[in-house]
C-alpha cells in the first residue's frame, strides 16, 4: 500500500486530534453544566451552526434562558461552520450521555451520518434554523419558512421597482437549507413577475459581512456603469457588508435588503440606511425547540417541528420585529 506524503499525514493528524479534542470538550462542557445545575435530570446538548454569526448568539441566549425555566441542563456547542466539528458534538453528546439533542446543522447533507449515529442510538433529536436531509427517519424541524421569506424577499423588490430592477443577490453559505430555500423563494417570486426583473449578479457571501462587502465591490466594479437598482442579501451581515460597499464606492440609489432583523439591522433600517429586512424570531425558534424536545423527553409527547412564518420589517412596521428592544 502507498503511502501518504508527509504534508498529507500531518494534515490528517491535525484533523483528527481537533475532531477528538473538540468531542471532549463537549463532554467537559456537559459535565460543568450538570454541575452547575444540580437537580435537573435532563442533560441536553445543541450543536449551532456558528457563533460568531448574530443570529446563533441570540440563539444561544433564548435556550439558555429557556433551559432555566424548564429545569433543565444545556450545553451548547459551537459548530464553527464545520461539518466534522459538529459531527465530533454529536459522537460526544452520546458517549457523554445526553438525553437531547439539538442540532442547528452546518450542511443538510453532511451531518445525515452524524444524525444516523442518534437515531440509532435512541436519543431524541430536533433541528433548528437548518435541517438535515437523507435520514432514515424524518428529524423533528423548528425554523422558519425559508422559501416563503426568499419570495416576501422577491416581492418587496417588485414592489419598490415596479417597473423592473437590476438585481444583485448575495446568497448565503453553500449546502445550507436556509440559503437552497430562500434562494429558491427569491427566483421563484421574480420569475414569477417577468423578465424585467433581472438577476445580474448572483455570488455567496457565506453569511459573513465582510463578504458581503467584497462581493458587492467586486459586482459594482465588473458592471462599469450599468446600473443596479436593488442588493437582495440573504442575512442581515451581507446586507450591511454591502451597505459599506455603496458608501464607501460612493454609489447612491441603490435598495439593501437583509434577513434575520437583527438589533444592528433593525437600527439601520430606523435610521433610512437598509431598506428592509426580514423577521425569523430565533428566540420563538429557540424556545420551541427546546419546549418540544423537553416534553418528548418528559411525557413522551410527539415532537412535530415548527414552521415560523417570516415577516417582513421595514420602517412602517419595526416596532414588530422581535428584538426591537435591543436596539441601542
Amino acid at each position: 500500500m502507498r503511502s501518504l506524503p508527509l504534508k498529507s499525514r500531518h494534515r490528517r493528524v491535525a484533523v483528527l486530534a481537533a475532531s477528538v479534542l473538540a468531542a471532549g470538550m463537549v463532554v467537559l462542557a456537559m459535565g460543568a453544566c450538570s454541575g452547575k445545575s444540580a437537580g435537573n435530570s435532563l442533560q441536553i446538548v445543541a450543536s449551532l451552526h456558528d457563533m460568531t454569526e448574530p443570529f446563533f448568539v441570540a440563539v444561544k441566549r433564548a435556550l439558555d434562558s429557556e433551559a432555566r425555566e424548564l429545569n433543565v441542563a444545556i450545553s451548547v456547542e459551537d459548530g464553527q461552520s464545520n461539518s466534522a466539528k459538529q459531527t465530533a458534538d454529536i459522537q460526544a453528546a452520546i458517549a457523554g450521555g445526553a438525553q437531547g439533542i439539538i442540532l442547528a446543522p452546518n450542511d443538510v447533507n453532511a451531518l445525515a451520518p452524524g444524525v444516523e449515529e442518534v437515531i440509532k442510538a435512541g436519543i431524541p433529536i430536533v433541528t433548528l434554523d437548518r435541517r438535515v436531509d437523507n435520514t432514515s427517519v424524518k428529524v423533528p424541524h423548528v425554523g422558519a419558512d425559508n422559501v416563503a421569506g426568499g419570495r416576501i424577499m422577491a416581492q418587496w423588490v417588485i414592489d419598490s421597482f415596479p417597473n423592473g430592477a437590476r438585481i444583485l443577490l448575495i446568497t448565503g453559505q453553500l449546502g445550507s437549507s436556509p440559503s437552497i430555500d430562500r434562494t429558491r423563494g427569491i427566483k421563484e417570486g421574480l420569475a414569477a413577475a417577468g423578465e424585467k426583473f433581472q438577476i445580474v449578479a448572483e455570488q455567496t457571501g457565506t453569511w459573513k459581512r465582510e463578504q458581503g462587502l467584497t462581493v458587492t465591490q467586486n459586482v459594482l466594479t465588473s458592471l462599469g456603469g450599468q446600473s443596479l437598482q436593488a442588493i437582495v442579501a440573504e442575512s442581515d451581515e451581507m446586507a450591511l457588508g454591502a451597505l459599506e460597499a455603496l458608501r464607501s464606492s460612493k454609489v447612491t440609489g441603490v435598495k439593501v435588503i437583509g434577513f434575520d432583523a437583527t438589533p444592528e439591522a433593525l437600527k439601520s433600517v430606523h435610521d433610512g440606511e437598509l431598506a428592509a429586512t426580514v423577521e425569523q424570531s430565533p428566540v420563538s425558534q429557540a424556545r420551541a425547540a427546546l419546549r418540544q424536545l423537553v416534553a418528548h423527553i418528559r411525557k413522551q409527547t410527539p415532537m412535530t417541528g415548527a414552521n415560523i412564518v417570516p415577516v417582513l420589517i421595514t420602517q412602517a412596521n419595526i416596532n414588530q420585529a422581535e428584538r426591537i428592544g435591543e436596539v441601542r
